[in-house]
């Protein structure tokens, strides 16, 4: 009787055993990795994981994406822009008695209309787009036009240079909006889609992964944030959609790198995080508000640090201030190193901009650093940043 118990406990404690083992394999794959041991001249031993050999490369394959794509590009529109461009008059017609031999109805210039082309996003049903300012920068009329065959013209809202962003509006019935994911959640590797109008041959789809986030320091903008993708963006794609597999906008399609001119699997847009702020900031004032110090500014280097006694490159250099500007005003000096703006540490430049951009006129700015081998602070009061004329 004893036994019987004993060897249905045993069977009872090997079928609980084997059903955790199994849930274990089933919800935890990785754990399905055999272990293989290489061992190294000297006799140490590493082990190496190996995945099995039936190991399924996606669990669940994705065959289609034609259900995001079908719920983000009736929101994605083709920008048309006309330019007028005066050509320059001969300098001989300037000529008086040349102009009095050719007589008055002689053209004393011509002009001609340049057309360029782009995409933009329909972000709201009252007629708003975000596109990329240089997509309509200059541009003497803008013509967008909707995936169902519907076409309008577009006023400017308000454009930022320092993003390369641009608020549009159309007056039209019905309008289709997309749905704004958040960028700062995506990951190296998630699909993304880029929706837009390459080379003018129509909505186009492409499709690839976010290569990096966070690029910075290309020397575009001056407010950087990139995200990096292999969808091939092409000419034409600026401004568009780049979305999620759920079909949700993550970012505004800007520019690419190629020695070609065309995608070589290098694209780059401004995520929707950095360009909701900038969007609600055009439609309530025209323009982004931004904090501004007056100082030029630049990183610290091994040997830059080294110099002023410093452990580290954290931080930046004051090269220039701006004459009775609210650094001048402050005391700030050419040469001071800044490590802290209001209590923050400050890594580098890219960050030191962000920051102080987000300041707003009127408010204080407390700054700490080195001047001279010796701690100091200063206290500036910020004011708003100088519009950018791009024209």
């Amino acid at each position: 009787m004893r036994i019987r118990k004993t060897v249905n406990y045993l069977l009872r404690f090997i079928t609980i055993g084997l059903a955790a083992a199994i849930a274990v394999i089933y919800f935890y794959p990785s754990f399905q990795s055999d272990i293989e041991s290489v061992i190294l001249p000297g006799g140490k031993v590493i082990e190496i994981k190996l995945a099995p050999e039936d190991e399924k490369l996606l669990p669940d394959t994705i065959t289609s994406y034609a259900e995001p794509v079908a719920k983000a590009a009736p929101a994605v529109v083709n920008i048309y822009t006309q330019t007028l461009i005066a050509e320059r008059v001969n300098p001989w017609l300037a000529d008086p008695l040349l102009r009095r031999f050719l007589g008055p109805n002689h053209p004393q210039g011509r002009q001609r209309i340049e057309s360029s082309l782009g995409s933009g996003v329909i972000i709201s049903t009252n007629g708003y787009i975000l596109t990329n300012n240089h997509v309509i920068s200059g541009a003497d009329r803008i013509e967008v036009a909707l995936s169902d065959g519907r076409s309008a013209t577009a006023k400017i809202i308000g454009s930022d240079p320092d993003t390369d962003l641009a608020v549009l509006k159309i007056e039209m019935d019905n309008l289709p909006a997309i749905v704004l994911g958040h960028s700062k959640r995506l990951r190296v590797g998630d699909i993304v889609l880029a929706i837009g109008n390459p080379f003018g041959v129509g909505q186009t789809v492409t499709s690839g992964i976010v290569s990096a986030t966070g690029r910075n320091r290309l020397g575009i903008n001056t407010y950087e944030n990139f995200i990096q993708t292999d969808a091939a963006i092409n000419p034409g794609n600026s401004g568009g959609a780049l979305i999620t597999a759920n079909g949700n906008l993550v970012g505004i399609n800007s520019l690419i790198f190629s020695r070609s001119g065309g995608s070589q699997g290098i694209g780059f847009a401004i995520p929707i995080d950095l360009a909701r702020d900038v969007l609600q900031q055009i439609i309530e004032h025209g323009h982004v508000v931004r904090g501004w110090l007056g100082i030029a500014i630049q990183d610290l280097d091994e040997n830059l640090a080294r110099s002023f006694g410093l452990d580290s490159t954290d931080g930046f250099i004051i090269t220039n201030v701006v004459r009775h500007g609210p650094a001048d005003e402050a005391g700030l000096e050419p040469g001071d190193v800044i490590t802290h703006i209001n209590g923050k540490a400050v890594n580098d430049v890219v960050m030191a901009l962000t920051d102080i951009s987000k300041i707003r006129p009127g408010e204080k700015a407390t700054l700490k650093g080195i001047r001279r081998g010796q701690a100091f602070t200063a206290t500036a009061i910020v004011v708003q940043r100088p519009l950018v004329d791009d024209k």
